[in-house]
């Protein structure tokens, strides 16, 4: 489990990432729950590089989820994070996405992080600038790609 000054993140047990999929009203978001279902299932000694990661409030309100995509053998993570609409515009994708950032980079295996979003999520290609992300210049299905190297990361908890 991770916490941050204001959260809760951990990985989704089988019983909850089911309850996630099973919940999920959006065709897009109930299949991407069960693919990461069935790799995390596949690949449970990396069960973490494949679950849905619960975000919370300390009190326990469950306010989003964040994922990796597994780790590559070349190092590589793909994160991808959403927060509910009612708590959006209140820093806690940055806060989560800072908090699974430091959580990834400690794996020596690591070597960067990559993501993409919507052409017009402005609001994730921020939370993505603030956490060091750089576009790569490239589209990815979702459209642009971003990504971040481990050698030019600075945690969040030492930045100025």
């Amino acid at each position: 489990m991770i916490e941050t000054k204001r959260l809760r993140i951990y990985p989704a047990n089988r019983e909850q990432m089911e309850t996630l999929k099973d919940s999920a009203t959006d065709t897009d978001l109930q299949s991407a729950y069960g693919e990461m279902l069935e790799y995390a299932l596949q690949n449970p000694k990396q069960w973490e590089w494949y679950a849905a990661w619960l975000i919370e409030l300390k009190d326990g309100t469950h306010i989003g989820d964040l994922c990796f995509k597994g780790l590559k053998d070349d190092g590589t993570a793909e994160i991808g994070y959403g927060i509910m609409e009612e708590y959006q515009g209140q820093g806690y994708a940055t806060e989560a996405v800072e908090a699974a950032l430091d959580w990834a980079f400690q794996n020596p295996l690591a070597t960067a992080i990559e993501a993409e979003t919507e052409p017009d999520n402005l609001a994730s290609q921020r939370v993505l600038a603030k956490c060091g992300f750089a576009t790569t210049g490239t589209r990815g299905e979702e459209g642009p790609r971003f990504r971040l190297l481990k050698q030019s990361y600075t945690p969040a908890n030492t930045r100025l």
